[in-house]
């Protein structure tokens, strides 16, 4: 049998049943004659098994009824249609998935399951990744309603539409830009699959581009010196440092620091992740010394502000660090630092300090397991790619060798 015939016989068979009578009508649309003061809708009529007649289903409007110029209407009207064809060629029996209704949820429109994603999504991710997912998602939800997705539903996203918007960020800015997009795209699509949306994310099959990642270098011994000497006229920066070069933390763990995460008494430190987890380290005697008397402090006020330790501070996460970052950029312009050096860099600088003294009396693996438990990475192998990167395992003089 030749290949048109099969595909022939096939959607014939979706259409009839054996004894060639139509399972179900096409699906027709109601538009008021075209008076948009009344309500339009999609209806189409099914084979009851219990008497073999086709009956009328309850009438689907879907959304349709928001449009109030008629020519968009009769765009969302057709596209509403056909996708209720569409459903019916794929086998949707209403007497047996479920009487009297066509998938509703799979005919979502694109702005609503955005916000239907959002409002989920808000409750799942701290306050700085959910920021930057709705940026992302508002902004490919915008490509899409101006790339011919303006009356279509969610379900019409594929893969080619998501690679184009793709290509359009890597051209416009950078991979790593681009695969953070795409990230987030693989989220809103994974969300809207959990639920019952649509039918594949498929951007797992969308291929991640290689980068460069741009880290932070380590300070030399003169440079850190440098900064120490112009960080003391700031004794709330200086303070900063200390706690990413002493307790190894990440800036923006800093700036989540209260009052009430510092348990001098037990020398011990509660530090919020971006989960909003809390995980616990101790600190050490050399931090100890510098942290000033907090007792007189609300609990619930900010250990670091751009004022003064113990404040409240009316700001987002982001504008917290950024603050920060502001403010040690004017001790980086003083000594014609370029954007390879950063605060980030005293943490690299100082676990490279440790890791060296700790391998000096032990093999680089107990090194290893003892550095672990003080800078929090989760697995061996993430310290070990950590150390690679920023340069902390090097060799010893191997000219004896090569003489």
């Amino acid at each position: 049998m030749s290949k048109i015939r099969q595909l022939l016989l096939v959607e014939y068979a979706n259409a009839y049943d054996l004894g060639f009578k139509k399972k179900y009508s096409e699906p027709k649309i109601y538009d008021a004659g075209g008076d948009l003061s009344k309500r339009w809708y999609v209806y189409f009529s099914f084979r009851n098994p219990q008497n073999d007649k086709l009956e009328r289903q309850t009438p689907i409007y879907q959304g349709v009824n928001q449009y109030t110029e008629l020519s968009t209407r009769k765009k969302a009207i057709k596209i509403l249609r056909d996708s209720v064809s569409a459903i019916l060629k794929n086998g949707y029996n209403p007497y047996i998935d479920e009487p009297n209704r066509v998938d509703e949820v799979q005919l979502m429109n694109i702005p609503d399951a955005v916000q239907f994603v959002l409002k989920l999504k808000k409750s799942k991710l701290s306050a700085n990744s959910y920021q930057d997912f709705r940026i992302r998602i508002t902004a490919f939800e915008k490509w899409l309603l101006k790339n011919g997705f303006e009356n279509r539903y969610v379900t019409s996203i594929n893969k080619k539409s998501v690679i184009t918007y793709l290509n359009e960020i890597l051209v416009k800015t950078s991979a790593r830009n681009r695969n953070n997009t795409r990230s987030n795209i693989s989220m809103f699509l994974k969300e809207l699959e959990d639920n019952e949306i649509i039918n594949d994310n498929f951007v797992g099959k969308i291929n991640v581009l290689p980068t460069n990642p741009e880290r932070n270098k380590t300070y030399t011994v003169d440079q850190e010196i440098e900064i120490n000497k112009l960080a003391q006229k700031d004794k709330i920066m200086m303070l900063f440092i200390q706690f990413i070069s002493y307790n190894y933390l990440r800036p923006v763990e800093v700036v989540r620091l209260k009052i009430k995460n510092l348990n001098i008494k037990d020398r011990l430190l509660y530090v919020k992740t971006k989960t909003g987890a809390y995980k616990i380290k101790i600190i050490p005697e050399i931090l100890l010394e510098e942290i000033p008397d907090l007792r007189e402090f609300s609990p619930d006020a900010f250990l670091f502000t751009p004022h003064g330790f113990g404040m409240n501070w009316d700001a987002d996460e982001t504008s917290r660090r950024h603050s920060f970052g502001k403010r040690f950029k004017e001790i980086k312009m003083e000594l014609n630092l370029g954007k390879d050096y950063g605060m980030y860099s005293f943490r690299h600088t100082y676990i490279t300090k440790l890791y060296r003294e700790l391998v000096k009396g032990s093999t680089p693996f107990e090194a290893k397991s003892k550095l672990m438990l003080i800078t929090g990475h989760s697995s061996m192998s993430a310290l070990e790619k950590y150390l690679r990167d920023i340069d902390a395992e090097l060799p010893e003089d191997y000219s004896a060798f090569i003489k």
